[in-house]
């Protein structure tokens, strides 16, 4: 079980740190996703216009253009002052993220937790080790716990979608 609190760890910081940096951005230009596609085609319009060898006073134009416009659409103030809704807006959706991964794995602990989905699991897992597996391996590498394993693997025997093979079990 320590390996899915590491991994709801890891996921509950990285969409929360990344909700956060997301919020900074939408904040940066004030919203407005149309002027950043313009301000990105501008870009490219003036990196083609030096490339192509134009005069001197077209691409300082062209560079005072982009610089204006840069300026227009951002607003790092603003998203230097709201870091702190920011960062609370990321908080919120890393606990979000925190309390759905929860509910799924006490979902699993109790098992109430679909038979289909566990067969997928034991299957994903077998694919997974290449090899003959015990359930001890499926217990201790899965997210079933030792009861959903041996139950699992029992009736996947009885409809033929394993086959023991020595002391472990195999895809067909």
């Amino acid at each position: 079980m320590g390996g899915v609190n590491a991994a709801r760890l890891f996921l509950t910081l990285i969409s929360g740190l990344s909700t956060a940096l997301l919020a900074f951005a939408v904040i940066y230009v004030r919203g407005d996703a149309g002027g950043v596609m313009m301000f990105l085609r501008e870009r490219g319009k003036f990196k083609r216009l030096v490339t192509s060898g134009a005069a001197a006073e077209q691409i300082d134009a062209a560079r005072t253009h982009l610089q204006q416009l840069a300026e227009r659409l951002a607003a790092p103030d603003l998203a230097t002052q709201l870091i702190p809704l920011e960062l609370l807006i990321g908080v919120l959706f890393g606990a979000l993220v925190w309390w759905a991964f929860g509910r799924r794995a006490a979902r699993m602990d109790s098992g109430r937790e679909r038979p289909d989905v566990q067969e997928r699991m034991v299957i994903r897992f077998a694919h997974r080790v290449g090899r003959p597996f015990t359930l001890r391996d499926l217990s201790d590498r899965s997210p079933l716990n030792a009861e959903q394993a041996s139950l699992t693997v029992s009736a996947m025997l009885e409809r033929g979608q394993l086959r023991r093979e020595g002391e472990g079990y195999a895809l067909p």
